[in-house]
């Protein structure tokens, strides 16, 4: 199935983001912030397209296409990481949670920054806009198929340097493991595990260069599938052969899992590249285009700075008792998943925002961000509340049986609940970063935010983990996120060293009153839910009744208060729903 925009435009207009000005209409108490949710004008023609004669290939996204796409890929996400709970419910049932389980979290730290660097925070911040300016230039009639030039410019160079990592890691794997945990009591086990994880690195680099071209071609399905395929084939591998193997069995699933995650997408990516373009056939053909090289260093470092937080807590938590850097990584994996769902919106613009700059609609551009981020806030703040105030029926729902005692599901939920301070800033570096990248230059300002961020976490997790153990190095980490967040919200209206800005200049002050609306909202439906989710002797009653609450009060509150991520969220699902049928099959 691919989610593919109508080549004709809707009767209710094309989805152009309109001119950000202050007599646009918006909520009430947020003067200049586009309403998200605001319907077009009857019969409005269509906006030309650029490019010239014949337009783009790829014609401008309706918010019809944009709701469905977005729920498409929340739907598969939301799938993988369902998968990605049932994996951890395998690990938690087969290893408990102590030393074995700690060796394969060190060894797990490799495919968790391959992640980062490769698929989601990484080259997709320096690939999608190249891609989407290749796609730009072949609309307006370049010679030859640009797109074809920048494939074969940078395929064959980043899959060398992928073999050559991967390579370099399963040598060094006994280096990087004192490294990374200096206070484990078995390090063979954690090296075995860490050589077998380390392929990860080239099925990883080829998966994420597969997503990033086939989201700059409006391609989601495939892309969203990957964590599905990718948790698949960790749970059969420790299902298959835990029993022989122990937990090495998860790492053998990792490398098989990094294989599935390219096998999904390969099929629908050379269909893209094989296309002919339409333009430019009399033309000089493109040399093939390798990426600018301070763009790759500016969002690699970056994303290894981001990711680099989980170094700073495994080695805190490797010097706390066995069990520690478990507690840790089931309290994260289950708190970020509000955080994964908010900003898939944010996946499926990012094409369109890189499109729009390449296109020279920095309007357009602009006011998609904005409501991106009021959007994603609002989700993210609705999960952030189910978490905190049902937080020990959900690890108890979730994990406690086998080897997983109640004493781990006391401590995880309590980690949890303060993760979960956290998530908001999260969100917001997840969405504020692609502002910074989308138009496809090196900038070095995100790197800085996100050192900033790190020695917050340094410092407070340093200060707090010997009184208050892991929920210290969990409240170091929510301090350190919200910090970067605020860091780079405050640079998206300055300069660069050329004079152009950083990112897609936002109103910093207005956006902030938009998201003090869900913020009130959230705490409110906090309290609400603890009281409700703590009444019932069942934990799995006991979640179901305060997550409902939650999610009645903050929906209510958020309407009462104006938040236009609220009312953005229901128009979208209504719309994307009303023309589910219309998502066509391939």
């Amino acid at each position: 199935m691919t989610v593919t925009p109508s080549r004709t435009p809707p009767a209710d207009g094309p989805a152009p983001v309109p001119p950000v000005r202050p007599s646009v209409a918006s909520s009430p108490g947020a003067p200049g912030l586009p309403a998200a949710s605001s319907p077009e004008p009857a019969g409005r023609p269509a906006e030309p397209p650029p490019g010239g004669p014949g337009g783009p290939e790829l014609p401008s996204p309706s918010r019809r296409f944009l709701a469905r796409a977005a729920l498409v890929t929340a739907g598969l996400s939301l799938a993988g990481s369902l998968l990605g709970l049932v994996r951890d419910q395998a690990l938690a049932r087969l290893f408990g949670a102590g030393s074995d389980t700690d060796a394969f979290l060190v060894a797990w730290t490799v495919p968790e920054f391959a992640a980062t660097l490769l698929i989601e925070d990484g080259l997709a911040f320096a690939l999608i806009p190249a891609f989407s300016a290749a796609l730009s230039r072949r609309a307006r009639g370049a010679g030859g198929d640009p797109v074809r030039a920048l494939v074969a410019g940078t395929l064959p160079r980043l899959s060398l340097a992928f073999v050559a990592v991967g390579a370099l890691l399963v040598v060094a794997a006994p280096q990087l493991v004192d490294v990374l945990a200096p206070g484990l009591p078995d390090p063979g086990l954690a090296v075995g595990c860490t050589r077998l994880t380390a392929t990860c690195v080239v099925s990883f680099g080829l998966a994420g260069y597969c997503s990033a071209a086939l989201r700059a071609h409006r391609r989601f399905v495939a892309p969203a599938a990957i964590y599905v395929a990718y948790n698949a084939g960790i749970i059969t591998g420790m299902l298959a052969l835990g029993g022989r193997w122990g937990v090495r069995a998860a790492a053998a699933g990792v490398a098989v899992g990094g294989c599935l995650m390219v096998a999904v997408q390969l099929p629908s990516l050379l269909r893209q590249v094989g296309r002919r373009s339409r333009h430019g056939a009399g033309a000089p053909a493109e040399e093939p285009r390798p990426l600018d090289a301070a763009l790759v260093a500016s969002v690699l470092l970056f994303a290894l700075c981001r990711q680099s937080q989980v170094l700073v807590e495994r080695f805190l938590a490797s010097q706390l008792p066995a069990g520690a850097i478990s507690h840790l990584n089931y309290a994260q994996k289950v708190a970020q998943m509000p955080m994964i769902l908010s900003l898939m919106l944010c996946t499926v613009t990012f094409p369109v925002v890189a499109r729009a700059l390449a296109d020279g609609d920095t309007e357009r551009a602009r006011g998609r961000v904005e409501r991106d981020v009021a959007l994603a806030a609002c989700v993210v703040l609705l999960g952030a509340a189910t978490v905190v105030a049902c937080a020990p029926q959900i690890i108890e729902v979730l994990f406690q049986r086998g080897a997983f005692t109640a004493r781990d599901t006391a401590a995880t939920a309590g980690v949890m609940r303060v993760y979960a301070l956290g998530l908001l800033g999260q969100t917001l570096v997840g969405a504020l970063t692609r502002s910074y990248f989308s138009a496809g230059r090196a900038t070095w300002y995100p790197v800085g935010a996100m050192s900033v961020g790190i020695a917050v976490t340094c410092l407070a997790g340093a200060l707090t983990v010997g009184p208050w153990g892991v929920s210290g190095i969990a409240a170091a980490n929510a301090a350190g996120i919200t910090a970067t967040a605020l860091v780079l919200l405050t640079g998206t209206k300055s300069a660069g060293r050329h004079g152009r800005p950083r990112a897609v200049p936002v109103r910093v002050r207005a956006l902030l009153r938009e998201l003090s609306r869900p913020v009130l909202a959230a705490v409110a439906a906090t309290l609400a839910g603890a009281l409700v989710a703590g009444r019932p002797g069942d934990p799995l009653t006991g979640l179901a009744a305060g997550a409902l609450t939650v999610t009645a009060v903050f929906v209510v509150l958020g309407r009462a208060l104006g938040a236009q991520g609220v009312d953005a969220a229901l128009s979208s699902v209504r719309s994307a729903y009303r023309r589910l049928p219309h998502v066509r099959s391939r």
